[in-house]
């Protein structure tokens, strides 16, 4: 008689393991994405869907789903203690006009928002706070990461950007940022 006990998981695993490239990248890499971003001149180059005045909404460029998108600061900030209130109250205006701008263009299931401090928290740019959006859909992890080890990611950043911009900036605007 088997000793082992399974037991039923009540949580489930979101594998990502085409991130590994993004982490490797990311742990050579001098400077800042996020400080760097908004001095690029070019919003579609650099994948910034909406600018606040403290903060901005940014496309993340290796999603987990299409309209994978991150709320950060501009200032360079690491801790969430070291946010002013000011940039946490602009960061939640844009969350929320985010998940807003999503449910519009692209009628997901639910969401997982999120951040991950600290590079044991998994934080893959630990340096500068951030705020995940994932938009989800019931079936979204499918057999394909599964069996072949490959994301599909069904449509391309500049798609979603021209998708999400106009909208983001038009809930933004409602929000009052």
């Amino acid at each position: 008689m088997s000793r082992h006990v399974w037991v039923k998981r009540w949580y489930s695993i979101l594998w990502a393991p085409w991130r590994m490239k993004y982490i490797k990248q990311a742990g050579s890499r001098e400077g800042c994405v996020f400080c760097e971003a908004p001095s690029m001149g070019d919003d579609a180059k650099a994948l910034i869907v909406y600018r606040g005045s403290l903060s901005y909404v940014i496309l993340n460029k290796y999603p987990y789903n299409s309209g994978h998108i991150m709320v950060t600061p501009y200032r360079h900030v690491a801790e969430l203690e070291d946010l002013t209130m000011d940039e946490i109250v602009e960061m939640a205006k844009l969350v929320r006009a985010s998940v807003k701008a999503l449910k519009r263009v692209y009628a997901p299931h639910g969401f997982n928002i999120g951040v991950n401090i600290g590079e044991a928290a998994g934080a893959g740019i630990a340096g500068h706070f951030h705020i995940h959006i994932v938009p989800r859909w019931r079936g979204d992890s499918n057999f394909m990461l599964t069996v072949g080890g490959t994301k599909v990611i069904p449509e391309s950043l500049e798609d979603t950007f021209k998708k999400l911009k106009p909208a983001v900036e038009e809930e933004a605007r409602k929000e009052g940022v």
